[in-house]
């Protein structure tokens, strides 16, 4: 009997339904979920996703500057959701008081680098205003108390939330706030109701 790596580690289901494409290249360069097809044009890796849908909306900044601000927030965006999901996937009880200590400082540096604009690179949306509403807002729900001191980022999360297209969908029943990681996280992993 072979024995694989997949029969021996309890894989998230996304890797493991990835595992099975092996085969089915699907005319693919590396067949990956997810994976968009628009047209032609097949794009797996969820960044390589995101930014082709957003310079295709004209969301990646407009002046050489806001495109710049978009692509230093988009990596420290990154770095901050890893150091979240490191804790959330491994030992959260340990790593939460380490955590709750250095997030003000982090949280900080976002409320500055925001400073008076309206968005992150500046009076039009982006998307790393995407992946800071989710980011802050997934912060907000594991401490809720944790943006109190910076007025700024919480009025980004109120401005995003009142976008009509975000508000209708956050009524429907298409909307799921939770859970937000799955269920191997040790945080975040419930659907609350």
């Amino acid at each position: 009997m072979r024995t694989s790596f997949t029969s021996v580690v309890k894989l998230p289901t996304m890797i493991r339904a990835a595992g099975l494409m092996k085969n089915q290249t699907l005319g693919m360069d590396f067949p990956n979920l997810p994976y968009l097809e628009d047209g032609d044009r097949k794009i797996v890796q969820s960044n390589a996703i995101m930014r082709y849908i957003a310079r295709k909306h004209n969301l990646c900044g407009e002046t050489e500057d806001e495109k710049v601000r978009v692509d230093v927030l988009e990596n420290q965006a990154m770095d901050f959701r890893n150091g979240f999901v490191m804790m959330c996937y491994t030992d959260f009880d340990k790593m939460k008081p380490g955590y709750l200590k250095m997030l003000p400082d982090v949280l900080k540096q976002f409320s500055g680098f925001l400073g008076d604009r309206k968005w992150f690179a500046g009076d039009k949306i982006t998307f790393v205003d995407f992946i800071m509403y989710e980011l802050l807002d997934q912060h907000r729900m594991f401490h809720p108390t944790c943006l109190d001191d910076y007025k700024n980022l919480k009025d980004l999360l109120d401005r995003f939330e009142a976008l009509e297209k975000i508000a209708a969908y956050m009524k429907s029943d298409r909307f799921m706030k939770t859970p937000v990681n799955n269920k191997m996280a040790k945080w975040g992993n419930k659907k609350e109701k």
